[in-house]
Parts: structure tokens; C-alpha cells; sequence
């Protein structure tokens, strides 16, 4: 475990898998710590491990509040803080850096985006949309939605109209709901491919 530290000074507990020496760095964020989310989520360790496997450098971390992590949950604002920390500390180890976010972490991901007016590879596992930034906010570049075609916490439809309006591949995972049960390598899978595509 390794930890981060933001620029508001709060240190965010945080751990890197993959192999040394990897050229690209995958930040990947959490679901919301309201319900339960933390870097250790199932999902979050499947694909992390797949990613890993793949030859990807990942990058996980808790949000403010969350496990080790100094702070308290800010709803969405003060975390777009905690995103950037990460992607300063995967920048500073590894030559190429994209970002991955599961549901809130998504949201997260965008928003730290649509802020920093950067375009940086992005992939989305099922982010709600009421959390993500307006479309005329995000910066071109290359992003991916992955859906299950059994989603049941955010709304579905909204998420498709959204990945339409800025520009986002999607990608529905039959027989999944929210959490991806039994599919993680295959999430995983999506997301290498992806991120070693683009």
C-alpha cells in the first residue's frame, strides 16, 4: 500500500498492481463509498488483475473517507481532488496514463476530465449519469461505456443517450447487471482491449 496525497493535504490510502516497467498506467476509481464502494470492490479486483495480467500498470485508490484514506465523503465534489492526485502519481511513474472508473468512479473520472479540460483514454463501467459532467464539458478523445444489458442501479437508457452525446463506444455485456457477477476477466478483457487499441 502506498499513499497519495491531495491537494487539499488529505493522504488517500492506494496500491499499484502490474508489472514493472509497463508503459501505461490504468487509474481506476471506485463505486460510491455510500454503498459500500471501496478499491477492494470484487469488480474492482478482477479487473485489476486481469489488466495486471494484460501488461497494464494499475493505479487503485480509496476515496476521501473511505478505508485508510483521511477525510469524508464530499458527495462527489472534493473528489474529483482525489482523482487528481492519482493521475499526477501514475503520470510521474509511467510514460502513458488512461483512466478507468466503476459506476461513482466513472462519474469521478468525467468530471475530473471535463475540470482539467484534458482528453485522456477513458473507459466507464456503467457510471450513472446524474453524476456525470454535462457532455458539452468533456474534452474530445477516446472513451468507452460498458453496460449489462441487466442493469438495475442507475438508469440504462440515460447512460446510452449520454455515451451518444459525447462520443463514447458502447459496449453491453449480455447477461450482466450492475456488479458484472462472474464476468470480471471479461470486463477486463473490454478494458485492455480497449485502452491498448486507442
Amino acid at each position: 500500500m502506498t499513499a497519495l496525497t491531495t491537494a487539499d493535504g488529505l493522504e488517500l490510502e492506494s496500491r499499484w498492481d502490474g508489472p514493472d516497467g509497463a508503459e501505461t498506467a490504468v487509474v481506476f476509481c471506485h463505486p460510491h463509498p455510500s454503498y459500500g464502494g471501496t478499491m477492494t470492490a470484487p469488480l474492482m479486483n478482477g479487473v485489476a488483475d486481469r489488466l495486471a495480467e494484460r501488461g497494464f500498470a494499475v493505479l487503485r485508490f480509496n476515496f476521501r473517507g473511505v478505508g485508510s484514506s483521511q477525510g469524508e465523503h464530499d458527495g462527489g465534489e472534493a473528489e474529483i481532488d482525489d482523482v487528481a492526485a492519482a493521475v499526477e502519481a501514475a503520470e510521474r511513474a509511467h510514460a502513458r496514463t488512461v483512466l478507468c472508473g466503476w459506476s461513482f468512479g466513472g462519474a469521478m473520472a468525467l468530471r475530473w476530465m471535463a475540470r482539467a479540460g484534458r482528453g485522456v483514454p477513458f473507459v466507464g463501467i456503467a457510471p450513472p449519469p446524474r453524476l456525470c459532467p454535462p457532455p458539452s464539458r468533456l474534452p474530445k478523445g477516446p472513451k468507452l461505456i460498458v453496460l449489462g444489458d441487466r442493469e438495475q442501479v442507475i438508469d440504462a437508457e440515460a447512460l446510452r443517450s449520454y455515451a451518444i452525446q459525447i462520443g463514447a463506444r458502447l459496449e453491453i455485456v449480455t447477461g450482466s447487471d450492475h456488479f458484472f457477477v462472474f464476468r470480471h476477466r471479461q470486463v477486463g478483457d473490454i478494458v485492455a482491449d480497449f485502452f491498448s487499441e486507442v
